[in-house]
């Protein structure tokens, strides 16, 4: 099973050595370095299960992996159905397909003249969609243990660690207490109190991380690398440091296309907030193979969706002006750099300094004729109440800041969708 860096071509092989960072990354070369699981054994086949990672394992590149290495199809089942109970035991409730649905009322109330569908992820996992892409990261390591290939070698030695400010942090505790592997979290000063007080139940040991005059960058990012220089495992969504935590967010990417083919309605636009980047860059490669394998007639137009607190990727797309992608993926210091000032915004989850997926992103911005959209606090305010006032989705400000690009770009088309993810605490 084969990873390749986008940035660098260099190739790995992921039973041999960890595929999460490239191994050309921190040379100081402004290469933006990100992993990419090899997909050449597409065209490949959809299961019945309600299970994600059961429905879409031959998408999945721990799937490909595990049978590669000697492992059978019921042994992936009883890695996913034991990971499932526990998950079900910690947070009361395993992976599910999520529903999505036509909002003809929310659509109404925002003025759109034509259709809005809503995928709900606030009953998922920790109540978000990043429980997804690190259920993907842990598979893989299962994976490794299970088969005993050489990159997990001395594995469970290693602590498990990542930065959030909220909905990532509590994907991965609740993640680390089912795998009962210790977890490290780095979140800033401001983190909910009952975020906090969760990931305490949950185990995680917690390090509140201040800003430092003169650094540049978000500290709890900062405190992580540091980490993971020291050894520890990223289980973060960050795609520049575990290219795998983008994998398992694909599998929502998936679920749209399949609904939107059974009910027959084709997709112009999908708006996606945008921090890290971990979603909208899950989203562009998991349509794009939906679409390869014949699940959507055309790419939907991805708006990424940034607030004017903190839009470091709306800046670099500026910046891009049409110009060929592989410039900016060989010098990455001249599109994407820290937010100079101290993010702010109600959609609080968001507000990451740099979209550290932002290439692969601006890859399907350009594939699907799709491109940034910044909001203000206006529209992310109106966008929250909306959600909260014509749906019976308990969504965060946060999780419906992409209403707010709709909101902002009405005449995307007339079939668009959204997601609504992170659960209102």
């Amino acid at each position: 099973m084969k990873f390749r860096c986008h940035g660098c071509g260099a190739e790995i092989d992921a039973g041999v050595r960890l595929a999460f960072a490239c191994p050309n990354a921190g040379l100081g070369d402004d290469i933006d370095h990100v992993l990419v699981a090899d997909s050449e054994t597409l065209p490949l086949s959809i299961g019945n299960e309600t299970d994600p990672f059961l429905r879409y394992r031959q998408w999945l590149s721990p799937y490909r992996l595990a049978r590669s290495s000697g492992l059978s199809d019921s042994a992936w089942f009883d890695l996913v159905g034991k990971l499932d109970l526990a998950l079900a035991a910690v947070d009361g409730s395993g992976f599910r397909i999520t529903p999505m649905a036509e909002r003809i009322g929310l659509a109404k109330a925002i003025g759109l003249s034509g259709s809005l569908w809503v995928k709900d992820e606030t009953h998922n996992v920790s109540g978000s969609h990043k429980a997804r892409h690190l259920m993907g990261v842990m598979l893989y390591l299962r994976v490794l243990e299970a088969a005993r290939l050489p990159a997990g070698e001395n594995m469970k030695a290693r602590r498990l660690t990542i930065a959030s400010c909220g909905n990532a942090a509590l994907a991965a505790a609740v993640i680390a207490r089912a795998a009962e592997w210790p977890l490290d979290v780095f979140i800033p000063p401001d983190a909910d109190e009952a975020v906090k007080a969760r990931l305490k139940e949950l185990g995680a040991a917690i390090t509140i991380c201040e800003r430092r005059p003169g650094e540049a960058g978000d500290p709890c990012y900062l405190r992580f690398r540091e980490a993971v220089a020291a050894g520890a495992i990223p289980f973060g969504v960050q795609g520049t440091d575990n290219g795998l935590a983008i994998e398992g967010g694909r599998t929502l990417a998936f679920e749209m296309a399949e609904e939107f083919s059974r009910v027959g309605v084709v997709p112009d636009a999908l708006f996606a907030q945008v921090g890290g980047g971990a979603l909208a860059s899950a989203l562009a490669q998991g349509l794009a193979i939906a679409r390869a394998n014949g699940l959507l007639p055309s790419l939907p137009k991805l708006f990424a969706v940034q607030t004017a607190g903190c839009a470091p990727l709306a800046r670099a797309w500026e910046r891009l002006d049409g110009m060929d992608l592989d410039v900016p993926a060989k010098k990455r210091s001249q599109f994407m750099w820290p937010w100079e000032t101290t993010p702010t915004s109600l959609a609080h989850g968001i507000l990451d300094d740099e979209t550290y997926d932002w290439w692969a992103i601006a890859e399907g911005m350009r594939a699907s004729g799709g491109s940034t959209v910044v909001v203000d606090e206006s529209q992310v305010a109106t966008a929250h109440k909306a959600g909260r006032l014509h749906t019976d989705i308990v969504a965060s400000a946060t999780g419906t800041s992409g209403l707010a690009g709709v909101i902002a770009k009405p005449e995307a088309g007339r079939q668009i969708a959204v997601i609504f993810s992170g659960v209102e605490r």
